[in-house]
């Protein structure tokens, strides 16, 4: 049977860790000449693991320092009042659980413009089903947690929640961008919950078929159509992955390109294209104005600081520096409700192959 479950999950989800060394003598009689080149020896070990000692205190403590200092930027940032959101983690919710995962951002009001209204979209679509939140970055929840007191449950303990509730169906809908690293980490872990519900299922990532790139291709198009007069140049940031995935970026700008929207670029925070990449094709138009938004559900650390942040090498610094007008739009995917709606078509195709 869990061999069956398993299989049938996998399915619909394609589908969808010092040494310190010391040596010393006791001995007060002179050294032996076959004995000094041991004694040089262990002097030497010790002196070397006394660098170590130190290198690696030197690290922790830079480490500490650096971890204190982005805490400490953070707070700089008005991320929005955190009761606003709602972490969805209520028991006694019935039988048929919609869970919806996430990687989460510590931006209050972005979480709760993006992933919320994702959530609250599908409550709207799916009330037979009780919907429940997990986020995949264990950093963002503890944040959120020491910060603004708010609890929110990661996968693990969003399944456990589900079995102690005694959840019969199971959905479970990623907000991820593409089919990756991380939406398989998801499955994976669900996977190990094959045997603790009658029915499992996961919904597909955002961009998954040719219809997908196109439904969000129509929305950003739409979303930013104000902007495109011929002299701005609409730039679009996505995170970027070493995974095979990360293919989605140039789609997207394939598509864009063949339908006719010349003025819209896609790049990467941390891949190909890169930030080098788009504004070289920038230069090669005569623009004046460059729009920059996020593609990525959430507008969190990346969009609010790598985009559009004041300091040295963001995105809008560097079009500055090159003669732009820049207009930052920090608002997440999640925003809009044409993508809360495909992701919604996602979640309905995964509850139609429960049976």
């Amino acid at each position: 049977m869990k061999n069956k479950k398993l299989v049938s999950l996998l399915a619909v989800a394609a589908l969808t860790a010092s040494v310190i060394a010391g040596c010393g003598s006791t001995t007060t009689e002179p050294a032996t000449a076959t004995e000094e080149p041991a004694q040089e020896e262990a002097a030497e070990v010790a002196e070397e693991s006394t660098e170590e000692e130190a290198a690696g205190e030197e690290v922790v403590a830079e480490e500490a320092t650096e971890e204190a200092a982005a805490e400490e930027d953070e707070e700089n940032y008005d991320t929005g009042d955190a009761s606003f959101d709602n972490p969805r983690n209520a028991d006694e919710i019935g039988e048929n659980e919609l869970m919806v995962i996430s990687f989460g951002t510590s931006y209050n009001d972005s979480r709760r413009l993006t992933i919320g209204a994702i959530e609250g979209a599908m409550e709207e679509a799916f009330p037979d089903w009780s919907v429940r939140r997990g986020f995949t970055s264990q950093i963002i929840i503890d944040h959120v947690k020491s910060r603004d007191g708010e609890v929110i449950d990661n996968v693990g303990e969003a399944l456990d929640r589900a079995v102690a509730n005694g959840v019969k169906k199971l959905v479970v809908q990623p907000t991820h961008l593409m089919d990756g690293l991380e939406y398989n980490d998801v499955v994976d872990e669900v996977a190990q919950y094959a045997d603790a519900f009658e029915q499992i299922a996961i919904g597909k990532p955002l961009l998954t078929s040719d219809e997908d790139f196109k439904t969000v291709m129509e929305v950003i198009t739409a979303e930013t159509a104000e902007y495109d007069d011929g002299n701005t140049a609409i730039c679009f940031m996505g995170h970027g992955t070493e995974a095979d995935s990360n293919q989605v970026y140039g789609k997207m700008q394939d598509l864009l390109t063949e339908a006719g929207y010349e003025h819209y670029y896609v790049g990467t925070v941390e891949a190909e294209p890169s930030l080098d990449d788009v504004l070289a094709k920038v230069q090669e138009g005569e623009y004046t104005r460059v729009v920059l938004m996020p593609l990525m559900i959430v507008a969190g650390d990346h969009a609010n600081n790598d985009m559009a942040g004041d300091e040295e090498g963001s995105w809008k610094t560097i079009f500055e520096a090159a003669g732009y007008e820049v207009v930052p739009v920090v608002r997440g995917l999640g925003e809009f409700e044409g993508i809360q709606q495909l992701l919604v078509q996602h979640a309905k195709e995964a509850v139609d192959s429960l049976h």
